[in-house]
């Protein structure tokens, strides 16, 4: 998700000979987008997503860096969900655990972190 995201999906998509999809902050993808809005420890943000970009039934795999309150994450796998989409599972470089954003990923979504802080 996100630019930071790219890093770790990117090379992952293609050493799995899968396509990446990006999801961005409002405004900073070309084409016709899907956005969400959703809550950070900070204020409220909006993530988007290509509506032609997700085809219906793919099973999605959401990668990212960090998860602190889960807000982005929640985030992207609602934006799948309503491109028509299932998320599969959530992986994350690093879990701020003592945030609990794992709380806010739909139910029986598992989510893997390489850290836990």
């Amino acid at each position: 998700m996100d630019s930071r995201g790219y890093y770790f999906g990117v090379p992952l998509a293609d050493a799995l000979g899968l396509p990446f999809i990006p999801a961005r902050k409002s405004g900073k993808l070309p084409g016709s987008c899907k956005s969400v809005s959703y809550g950070l420890e900070y204020g409220a943000a909006t993530i988007e997503m290509q509506e032609d970009v997700l085809k219906p039934g793919w099973r999605v795999l959401i990668v990212d860096d960090l998860m602190a309150t889960g807000g982005t994450a929640a985030g992207a796998c609602q934006l799948v969900k309503d491109l028509g989409g299932h998320v599969v599972e959530v992986h994350v470089m690093v879990e701020l655990t003592e945030l609990n954003g794992r709380s806010k990923l739909p139910a029986g979504v598992p989510l893997h972190s390489l850290a836990n802080l």
